[in-house]
């Protein structure tokens, strides 16, 4: 059977490895080594063993996966021409070493048995430069594929094949939207060799170290000061299960689905009106607004058992997922237009998420009734029942303005109702929101009308001092 013995070299020079795999290089004929650029091959080189190292392949690739497959494929050749391949990896075999689990993964396909005979890991002697215990919460991530999203910024954070300063600038990067610029990490070079080194610096000037190498790992401490909190998730969420629970706000705790129901709506609205205005402070800050809603309702949730946060993020995700094939599936969409179209197939498709005996029945039952009238005759067009041209639309509007000028009392009501809605419906027609419209006339209207009580203020006078003609010349000038 062809066999590859993966051994690991440690962190260090030769005092750091054990003695079984300090045997096993000795009686080793040839020796494969993912790099030279070790304290312990370096030594053993001078003493007159022979490595073939895999530096070369590093340079080849601009990309780190092509470099562990061909690591791996050279490996599978020279099993099957030699029988017995010894392969030694910095630190343990099984910790930052992607090339071994390409072996140990496609060992079986390719007639070849990889046994893992351990090493001395580097986190052990991290642990012990650094003295932290990593049992108060540790991640150990890849500085080559660093993600924001993977970061606790509460747990001790060790990362590691930070090696040179272009890998470090992209982690400093990463990191700086987690942590201040200036928050001090250490970089720790050859941990528990006699070339140990330790500098601290501030996030900025991470990449301007000049001690970056392959026995570099960059240390992160756990955030401790509160404020620096502010932007985590889960901190957040701790923040309103304290104002709910006990010893919290009295008027967080008495809130009820129910009674939350108007805030949800004024929040909406300030976000409508952070966007029309065109503020992008004010907008963040009403969207935090939004998002207290949220988390409030996803607490009472929790607190009488029938869903939590977590339930509403993996309902939206796998929504999201299942509603958008054309990016996760194997299905496509040329425009917006067909990616609606495939939506609204997909969510008429979906069974056990409503009883409707309408079409029109989705529509929620407390938005603006100019929106409501938007939505129905939206529903409507999808089934045929739509003009398809706008002289119609306009037809309709002139009958119903005269049908509303011949009304007379509580008729007038009725057909005041059908002349809005037939507006709505020349609005759709050609693709305006009636609801946008009408608030850009609001905005507008507002503005005008402070304008005319800016004039007559200039001018010492009241409404009562002037005439409507005066008033709509005034008006005229805002306008």
């Amino acid at each position: 059977m062809k066999k590859i013995t993966v051994i690991g070299l440690g962190a260090g020079d030769l005092d750091q490895m054990t003695l079984g795999i300090y045997r096993m290089l000795e009686n080793a004929q040839t020796v494969y080594a993912r790099t030279k650029h070790h304290p312990a091959i370096e030594e053993l080189s001078r003493q007159g063993k022979a490595f073939v190292t895999f530096d070369d392949i590093y340079e080849k690739h601009d990309q780190f996966e092509p470099v562990y497959k061909e690591i791996a494929e050279t490996l599978f050749q020279a099993a099957h021409t030699y029988g017995d391949v010894l392969y030694a990896v910095p630190g343990h075999p099984l910790v930052a070493e992607q090339a071994v689990q390409i072996l140990l993964h496609t060992a079986h396909e390719h007639g070849v048995e990889v046994s893992v005979a351990g090493g001395k890991s580097f986190l052990d002697e991290m642990y012990t430069a650094l003295k932290i215990d990593p049992i108060e919460g540790c991640q150990i991530l890849d500085g080559t594929s660093l993600k924001k999203e993977e970061i606790q910024i509460r747990h001790h954070l060790v990362i590691v094949q930070v090696y040179d300063a272009f890998i470090a600038s992209d982690v400093k990067l990463t990191l700086m939207e987690k942590y201040p610029d200036n928050y001090e990490v250490s970089v720790v070079t050859a941990a528990g060799s006699s070339d140990e080194t330790i500098f601290k610096v501030p996030l900025y000037e991470l990449d301007q170290t000049v001690t970056l190498n392959n026995l570099t790992a960059v240390y992160v401490p756990p955030v401790h000061e509160e404020t620096l909190m502010y932007r985590d998730f889960s901190f957040l969420k701790q923040v309103i299960e304290k104002l709910r629970g006990p010893g919290g706000c009295p008027w967080d705790q008495k809130q009820t689905h129910v009674s939350l129901k108007k805030y949800l709506i004024e929040e909406a609205y300030e976000v409508l009106d952070a966007i029309d205005e065109e503020d992008d402070e004010a907008l963040a800050e009403e969207l935090g607004d939004v998002l207290l809603q949220v988390l409030l309702h996803a607490e009472i949730g929790e607190e009488e058992g029938f869903f939590s946060m977590d339930d509403v993020i993996s309902t939206l995700t796998e929504k999201m997922i299942r509603r958008h094939p054309h990016v996760f599936g194997d299905t496509s969409a040329a425009d917006a237009d067909e990616v609606v179209a495939n939506w609204d197939a997909i969510k008429a498709q979906e069974s056990g998420k409503e009883d409707r005996e309408s079409l029109l029945d989705g529509v929620p039952k407390g938005i603006p009734a100019i929106q409501k009238a938007y939505l129905f005759q939206k529903k409507a067009a999808k089934v045929g029942f739509d003009w398809k041209e706008a002289e119609p639309v306009y037809d309709k509007i002139l009958e119903e303005l005269k049908e509303f000028q011949d009304a007379e009392g509580e008729e007038q009501l009725k057909e005041l109702g059908d002349l809005l809605f037939s507006v709505v419906n020349l609005a759709r027609f050609y693709k305006i929101d009636p609801e946008e419209a009408l608030n850009a006339t609001n905005k507008k209207f507002y503005k005008r009308f402070r304008y005319i009580e800016s004039a007559l203020k200039e001018k010492n006078l009241s409404f009562e001092d002037v005439t409507l003609e005066e008033m709509d010349r005034f008006w005229n000038e805002a306008k």
